[in-house]
């Protein structure tokens, strides 16, 4: 979406709709996310020009956080995936895309749908056949209870970034987000609780089956896995923990002995390890696996065998950018920061702040009592225990009114 001058405004997310007793729905705005990763509403009389890739507004948007009244459709949303009949009675079709045009009056109409009918074959590479219809060819109800598939709208979610998808699923009625989430993969899943408050995250994970919820758990870090049992009832906890990979879980259990202001329970228990006879290469080869995230990836820890959390004794710290200067073949015991003093599993949050700070660090290995590697604290660790629970819900102008 662009203003009269082309300045961009915005994205179109959706389209709001409302039926009428008789005729097609009325198209009443669009739902326009603004930086900031803030969704507002747009009426349709403010749209100028409606093209091939573009929006144009009249430039005047109410930037209050959208909340859809009672009666009000989303297209993409609510629409796509319903159950639709036919007034000729020749069977039911799924709606798959609509068409909106402008009516002699002005308002903006549903004029067409495109649906597909069940497939007439049991092959599962067969296909229902597709048609253009009219509104007036079908038989749709704003409160229709029929099945409604979740794919369609899956799929327009595929290209959004796991905070995007989450704020996105939060604002789906109910029903919806379960049948969207019923519809992602275990790992789009966790990815996307990750991002959410505890409160949504908790009341995520009791609402799906507890093997279902078990399986998304396996996907997520272990310290956000962490988060979410301590904030269940102890009972619920246990249950997904038990249905949960051994492996998994007893990076979860070990977690939840720490409490949540320390640096074991800020932690993450899967560092990049590697022996000090390990070369540069090693550690590289490693650091490019993408299941790291850049804080992790910045470093390689040594330490004495076992080399999986708890580990040895600690050795020392090979850092990214000092790896890059050596060649392939050098040892990572001739490289290690040796300097850098790990903090203890029960140091506080505010002392693990202070050093990372101190000595402009991204993280900071954690040991027990006896030396021993069991985990990492990254800055983005520190900033999620930091920052309020509702950061992720605030805007640039939100957060300056609280400050």
């Amino acid at each position: 979406m662009f203003d009269p001058v082309g300045d961009k405004v915005g994205r179109v997310r959706d389209v709001l709709v409302v039926y009428r007793s008789t005729g097609a729905p009325r198209v009443v705005g669009l739902i326009v996310e603004i930086p900031g990763k803030k969704r507002v509403f747009v009426s349709i009389g403010r749209i100028t020009s409606i093209g091939a890739g573009q929006v144009i507004t009249t430039g005047l948007i109410n930037v209050r956080r959208f909340e859809q009244r009672g009666g009000e459709t989303r297209v993409i949303a609510e629409m796509l995936g319903r159950s639709v009949t036919f007034t000729d009675k020749s069977g039911e079709a799924v709606i798959e895309d609509v068409a909106i045009e402008p009516s002699r009056s002005g308002e903006w109409l549903i004029t067409e749908l495109f649906v597909r009918r069940p497939k007439a074959s049991s092959s599962p590479f067969a296909r229902g056949a597709t048609e253009l219809v009219s509104w007036a060819q079908i038989g749709e109800e704003s409160n229709s209870t029929s099945d409604q598939s979740a794919s369609h709208l899956v799929a327009t979610y595929s290209d959004l970034k796991p905070a995007d998808l989450a704020s996105t699923l939060l604002e789906l009625p109910q029903d919806r987000m379960l049948a969207v989430i019923t519809e992602l993969s275990d790992d789009r899943v966790a990815d996307a609780l990750e991002e959410m408050t505890e409160d949504d995250q908790a009341s995520i994970l009791t609402s799906l089956k507890a093997a279902r919820a078990a399986d998304v758990l396996d996907h997520m870090e272990p310290d956000d896995a962490a988060d979410i049992i301590a904030h269940l009832p102890q009972d619920a906890g246990e249950e997904l923990l038990d249905l949960m990979e051994p492996e998994e879980a007893e990076d979860v259990r070990r977690l939840l002995e720490y409490g949540a202001d320390s640096a074991g329970g800020l932690m993450s228990p899967t560092p990049i390890i590697l022996s000090s006879e390990s070369s540069v290469a090693e550690g590289l080869a490693l650091i490019r696996k993408q299941d790291f995230d850049p804080a992790m990836a910045a470093a390689v820890y040594v330490t004495l065998p076992p080399y999986e959390c708890p580990t040895g004794k600690f050795v020392g710290v090979a850092h990214f950018q000092r790896m890059l200067r050596y060649p392939p073949n050098e040892r990572l015991g001739n490289i290690l920061d040796t300097e850098l003093e790990p903090v203890n599993e029960n140091t506080s949050a505010a002392e693990v702040s202070r050093r990372l700070a101190s000595y402009n660090l991204v993280s900071l290995p954690v040991t027990d009592d006896e030396d021993r590697l069991v985990g990492v604290v990254t800055i983005d660790d520190v900033l999620d225990h930091l920052l309020p629970d509702d950061w992720r819900h605030q805007t640039e102008g939100e957060a300056d009114t609280r400050r």
